[in-house]
């Protein structure tokens, strides 16, 4: 029986492109629109087929777009709508797609709906925000309950006007829409989806896919981090009680009326059972999501720690993170994702790999091997295909622009007085983890400030544009790029295996320096074997067993020459045959 793929989405190449930092066309040091659209012949060439286009909305730009002023215009240094009808045209010139960030948990304080609801208590936008009384304590007002903002401090923030708080999840230019109130709902269908379908757009990623319905009753969170005025209250607005309800009607009301459209969630802190409730075929309130087990290895993800209090993750966590996201498909009718870097992560080649000099390509091209691999949809991040890496240790935090590592510095800076040691431990975390990594300018080339601008780029480029740039690997058969174009043409051609294949075994849990996983044709018997070595030092090769002595035929490697043992950071991947399967 073949597995059912009538849905385009599931074997995409998809591309994210975070605007500020991808290619600025008129020399004012900010990324834009007609940047993005000179660039699609070379996405094309690549082998992208979707582009997703994080936030362009108007926006006061206090967390880089996602405090959306006014979901049907752009940010005016990204271009126009004409510039956006332009980029939708020009991708589905070239046979590709193109979906937006659909961020509708929050607007930003200067959207014309929240600049009405803030007025008073009697305005016709008056409950399209949360709002709630003080909580007085001996004559002093407090806030309605002691939930912490992600961001840091409290999740509320006082108006005079109404003698009331309003919630913000996340900084307060980021007050919360009220999803309880239908008109709420209506408007944001209206302006934030029907808006961008109606011009043809071919899906959304949604950010924050599972805060909408918040505990109405708001109450405190239990203390998980002693001392501190704020605590974490993830569970009385993750996958709140009307979730599902509430996307079934967005699916009933709107996304139905638009045939196949993408919509790939942004799921955090959601467990397994949780998360099939959003992406069975069945219930069809997501596509697919994003599972953020493997880029949070080594942070404190519950949120019981600080930004800079990074540890380092072992290869058995990184493989278990792995199996998890692929074990979601096992069984069921549901479908994931693929993906190692966003714009919230650090580079998956620093945090994952090595960027060391001596083998920061081929740790690189070990990653995409490892990406091609693994069943699902599958996004890259700008500047991944040629190997970008983090940024040095010897930047200062002048050099960041990212509002959660500016908190977080600040937060050290405040907490132990300045103390030079803790400012560097503060500072080693976000140059592992912090968003800038993500945010640096694409390398175009090795001109003045990577090819990205001729003007003053709105953030440092990389010390190492010079030698890491497209321009210079499109020359190279060796180069990073090469090997990803190698990679995503190889992932179609077994697209079977590769895309869609099942069953994924983790043969070696608990090396600390071999990663070796199988894979199953849905409809042959046909098994894909893939190694790979996550280590400075070469490795012997673990047969799954049944599967040492069978023929196996060579699809891909890393290294010119693959021997007897496992070269530092290289990758393989083996097909074997119906014929030795039968058993194995």
């Amino acid at each position: 029986m073949s597995v059912a793929k009538p849905n385009w989405w599931k074997a995409s190449t998809c591309y994210q492109i975070w605007p500020a930092s991808y290619k600025d066309s008129n020399g004012d040091g900010i990324g834009d629109i007609p940047g993005i659209i000179s660039t699609l012949p070379y996405l094309k060439d690549l082998g992208i087929e979707t582009i997703w286009l994080s936030p362009m909305y108007d926006s006061p730009q206090k967390d880089m777009g996602y405090d959306i002023s006014n979901y049907e215009d752009i940010y005016p240094p990204y271009g126009t709508l004409g510039d956006m009808d332009n980029l939708i045209q020009s991708c589905h010139e070239l046979n590709m797609k193109l979906i937006l960030d659909l961020v509708i948990n929050h607007t930003s304080d200067q959207h014309a709906w929240f600049l009405e609801s803030r007025k008073d208590k009697a305005n016709p936008k008056a409950d399209w925000y949360i709002w709630r009384d003080p909580r007085m304590v001996d004559g002093e007002r407090h806030p309605p309950n002691n939930w912490a903002s992600i961001f840091g401090g409290s999740a509320w923030e006082y108006v005079r006007e109404r003698d009331q708080y309003y919630l913000h999840l996340f900084v307060k230019e980021q007050p919360d829409l009220n999803w309880e109130n239908e008109e709420t709902r209506q408007g944001i269908y209206q302006s934030a989806i029907k808006f961008w379908l109606d011009k043809g757009l071919d899906g959304f990623r949604v950010d924050t896919a599972n805060m909408y319905s918040k505990d109405t009753s708001y109450p405190d969170a239990p203390v998980t981090i002693p001392g501190e005025p704020y605590q974490p209250a993830f569970k009385y607005y993750l996958n709140g009680p009307r979730m599902h309800e509430f996307l079934q009607e967005q699916r009933e009301q709107v996304l139905d009326n638009y045939g196949d459209i993408l919509m790939v969630g942004e799921l955090p802190g959601t467990g397994f059972d949780d998360v099939l409730r959003y992406v069975s075929a069945e219930s069809r309130e997501y596509s697919c999501v994003f599972d953020f087990d493997v880029v949070t290895l080594g942070t404190h993800k519950d949120g019981a720690g600080k930004k800079h209090h990074t540890y380092r993750h072992t290869l058995p966590q990184f493989k278990d993170a792995i199996r998890k996201v692929q074990d979601m498909l096992r069984g069921t009718d549901a479908w994931t994702t693929v993906f190692l870097e966003n714009h919230d992560q650090g580079r998956s080649l620093s945090r994952f790999a090595t960027d060391r000099p001596e083998h920061r390509d081929t740790a690189a091209k070990m990653l995409a091997i490892l990406m091609c691999s693994l069943t699902g949809t599958m996004f890259l991040y700008q500047g991944q295909e040629i190997g970008m890496y983090n940024h040095p240790e010897h930047w200062d935090i002048e050099d960041l622009r990212d509002i959660d590592s500016l908190n977080a510095y600040n937060d050290v800076m405040h907490r132990h007085k300045g103390d030079a040691l803790w400012l560097k431990k503060a500072m080693k975390g976000l140059q592992m983890v912090g968003r800038d990594n993500a945010r640096l300018p694409v390398q175009w080339d090795g001109s003045a400030n990577a090819g990205f601008t001729t003007g003053k780029p709105w953030i440092r480029v990389h010390d190492d544009y010079e030698r890491v740039n497209v321009a210079r690997q499109l020359e190279d058969d060796k180069s990073v790029l090469t090997f990803w174009k190698k990679m995503i043409k190889l992932r179609k051609e077994y697209a079977e295996v590769m895309i869609f294949g099942r069953d994924f075994d983790v043969w070696d849990p608990f090396d600390q320096d071999v990663f070796t996983f199988t894979k199953l044709h849905p409809d042959k018997n046909e098994k894909m074997l893939v190694f790979l070595n996550f280590s400075d030092q070469e490795q012997p090769l673990h047969y799954p067993t049944g599967l040492e002595k069978v023929k196996k035929e060579l699809v891909v490697s890393n290294v010119d020459e693959p021997r007897k043992y496992l070269a530092p950071w290289e990758g393989r991947v083996y097909l074997i045959r119906e014929s030795v399967v039968n058993g194995a």
